[in-house]
């Protein structure tokens, strides 16, 4: 699939303020500091579609953005960050879990993860929470250029034993990506593309 569109449609923090049209949703979410934006403005090739920044938990809104003209992309706050305030942090909680509870329009939750780093407890804890209330999702693990090929592998493989041990069958299907490097951006619009042709067929709204 190739994006000849991309535009920004609106931010809100609550799900019944979310665009009604009865196309395709896909959600990205992660971390702070992930490299959430970095991967959105790769895949849609925009330089500042997203806001990035140095500084994490940058992104406190759902942020749709209508792609094609018949699918959405949406940015959804980071979590994870120590430097919100708890009151914050329970609001995030709650109109992120609202989305994806509620957002008949989500078909698939791309849940983003560093891949230098060890599986960490909050990504396990979150990747649990859809599979408990059935949200489909892919792992899509980024910053791979700043590591080599056999630490990509033996980090997704350390990956696969911890989500295993956490009573997953399999290890749920993933990307690994490079926003530098555009890895990972054919093999991921081409999953969104499938799914697409799939949704219209079957025309589910």
């Amino acid at each position: 699939m190739k994006i000849n569109t991309a535009e920004f449609i609106i931010s809100n923090s609550e799900v019944s303020k979310c665009p009604k049209d009865p196309l395709p949703e896909y959600a990205f979410i992660g971390r702070s500091n992930v490299g959430k934006s970095s991967l959105i403005n790769m895949l849609t090739n925009h330089k500042n579609l997203a806001k990035t920044s140095s500084k994490p938990g940058k992104t406190q809104l759902i942020n749709h953005f209508k792609i094609n003209s018949n699918w959405f992309l949406v940015d959804l706050p980071g979590y994870g960050y120590a430097k919100v305030s708890k009151r914050t942090k329970e609001i995030f909680q709650k109109f992120i879990t609202d989305y994806f509870e509620k957002r008949e329009q989500l078909v698939c939750a791309f849940v983003l993860i560093d891949i230098r780093l060890e599986a960490q407890k909050i990504d396990l804890e979150f990747i649990n929470y859809l599979g408990v209330t059935e949200v489909p999702f892919c792992i899509v693990f980024t910053k791979a250029d700043k590591i080599g090929k056999t630490k990509i592998d033996s980090h997704i493989s350390a990956y696969k034993k911890q989500v295993l041990a956490n009573g997953w069958e399999e290890m749920p299907q993933h990307f690994v990506t490079s926003s530098t490097e555009a890895l990972g951006k054919e093999s991921i619009l081409t999953f969104i593309d499938d799914i697409n042709q799939q949704f219209f067929k079957t025309n589910t709204f």
